[in-house]
């Protein structure tokens, strides 16, 4: 089985004079990054690789919730950044069989494409979230059967969870 976790960056801000790639998260971003890596902790979703974007705002998410996780160091990938579906779909299929599980931070609109083309089951009613939304810092969670990343295609994923920080609380 292959297990691919998908966070959006957490909210940024919008400096004036500051471009794009280097927008740093906002206050708001700050405190959701960590939460989230929290979640990710308790409840074994420990990636056993880690792709981010060169953004500022993805590095910062990563930097944010590293050190809830016990796993690899990230490696950045260009081609993350402002990516369609179909890019971030071939780093997917490129990623190395020794890796069962990968993390992929990075943006919209094209992780919530990659999403919404993987997912072929899973539950319905998150299915139709993903369809309407894709908030700041929140997780898609998709398995395949199989053991090699390059089989992953549309429709051949199961979406296990789709989670944003408003939906949990941690510490409860």
């Amino acid at each position: 089985m292959r297990r691919l976790i998908l966070l959006r960056h957490a909210k940024s801000d919008r400096p004036l004079g500051i471009v794009d790639l280097d927008r740093p998260l906002n206050d708001r971003g700050k405190r959701a990054a960590p939460q989230m890596g929290a979640y990710l902790a308790a409840e074994g979703l420990i990636p056993e690789a880690v792709v981010v974007s060169p953004a500022k705002r993805t590095r910062e998410t990563w930097e944010a919730i590293q050190s809830a996780l016990t796993g690899p160091e990230a490696e950045v990938v260009p081609s993350i950044y402002e990516a369609p579906e179909a890019a971030l779909l071939s780093i997917v299929q490129t990623t190395p069989d020794t890796a069962g599980s990968l993390l992929m931070i990075g943006h919209n609109p094209g992780l919530q494409d990659l999403a919404m083309r993987l997912a072929g089951s899973g539950e319905k009613a998150g299915r139709k979230r993903l369809s309407l939304e894709f908030p700041t810092a929140a997780v898609v969670v998709l398995d395949f059967e199989g053991d090699a990343w390059s089989t992953v295609a549309a429709g051949t994923g199961r979406l296990e969870r789709f989670v944003a920080p408003r939906d949990i609380k941690i510490g409860d």
